[in-house]
């Protein structure tokens, strides 16, 4: 069934009644900030697959972790062979959305509500969820001066990223969870929605204009440097503290036509998973070297090393908690019903990890029969 989230119209006129800062926010142009193939750190090598190129997608969050360091490590390019791996960093789920449907990319790194969203919307057509990459890296940060226990945010100003993106469902639906209500879509009620980009909202918490933000890293750790405390990790709220946070996409047309370019950026992926594991702190040094080409600034040790840690990465797509998270949409009345019969194909990616050693994952029900 459709999702039910409002219009894009609706949402401008929302951001528009947000902060008087959002104005000053300065977002990727069109489909995302599409990298200069002349500057990339690894030339393709060989002899192309089946595409000549495949575009990728990311965001500029260190839960998008492998895709920054696959990226940097060049872990992509060499299993992409000559075919050649071009890159767009987003601010938002649904502008990557609107990139993939568009044939902007190819693939993508994405959150689990927008890979909802995208799915239903298209009644099942646009995409399918490939692989997992991260979980963990979410928390609840606040003033302590103005917010000092659970029961204290009611009242206060929370940011979340964006309506209808990942962290402001979890958001609406713990808030929902204390017995509070609030307007999924105006975001008012007992507690004050304040969708902000992350960007600026470090810059919102120093001047007050909110009291506090459930967001992904490395935002969480950008509050807590000014000051913030963290009030909640969201993977407390989950059985054995997993949940997804990143998932793999690809468009369809794109698995149909080129399943050996599929196959090798998810080789890339699940290599690059390893590679992190074996290797944390040349990991999160290749992470954060990569935002730096893509934003221009690095992010400082004392905001890196603990949101770096609060990550976990991992090439299970966690498609029961993929389900949940629907169902929290749900709830908060951003989205219908939906039927996520076939949102998953894992079948490239457990092909993948039988030839690299690893162990079979499940999707739940939810793949393509």
């Amino acid at each position: 069934m459709p999702a039910n989230f409002p219009s894009p119209k609706r949402r401008s006129l929302l951001a528009l009644t947000v902060l008087p800062l959002l104005a000053l926010t300065a977002t990727a142009c069109g489909y995302g900030s599409e990298a200069d193939s002349a500057k990339e750190n690894v030339a393709a090598k060989g002899k192309a697959l089946s595409a000549d190129t495949v575009k990728i997608g990311y965001f500029g969050n260190l839960t998008h972790g492998t895709a920054l360091v696959g990226r940097q490590q060049g872990l992509f390019q060499k299993e992409l062979k000559g075919t050649q791996a071009k890159y767009a960093t987003f601010n938002a789920g649904p502008a990557e959305i609107e990139a993939l449907n568009a044939g902007s990319i190819d693939i993508g790194w994405i959150g689990p509500s927008p890979a909802i969203n995208g799915f239903t919307k298209s009644q099942g057509k646009s995409l399918r969820i490939i692989g997992g990459s991260a979980s963990g890296g979410v928390k609840l940060v606040v003033n302590p001066k103005k917010i000092k226990s659970l029961k204290d945010v009611k009242g206060k100003r929370i940011a979340t990223p964006q309506l209808g993106n990942t962290q402001d469902v979890a958001f609406l639906n713990w808030a929902a969870e204390q017995g509070w209500k609030v307007d999924a879509n105006s975001g008012k009620g007992d507690v004050s929605v304040i969708r902000t980009d992350n960007k600026i909202t470090p810059d919102a918490f120093k001047s007050g204009s909110v009291d506090g933000a459930w967001v992904p890293e490395p935002t969480a750790s950008k509050l807590v440097a000014e000051g913030g405390k963290v009030l909640l990790d969201e993977a407390d709220l989950w059985p054995g503290k997993k949940f997804v946070i990143t998932n793999i996409i690809v468009s369809q047309k794109f698995l149909k036509e080129h399943p050996d370019v599929v196959e090798a950026v998810l080789r890339g992926s699940v290599k690059t998973n390893k590679w992190i594991t074996a290797n944390p702190d040349e990991a999160k040094a290749a992470a954060n070297k990569q935002l730096e080409q893509d934003s221009g600034k690095a992010l400082p040790a004392e905001i890196l090393d603990p949101a770096w840690k609060s990550i976990a990465f991992t090439d299970d797509p966690l498609a029961a908690t993929l389900d949940s998270e629907a169902a929290h949409a749900v709830k908060a009345g951003l989205l219908e019903k939906p039927d996520l019969s076939g949102i998953y194909d894992l079948k490239p990616l457990n092909k993948v990890l039988a030839a690299e050693g690893g162990t079979k994952v499940d999707d739940a029900g939810l793949g393509v029969k």
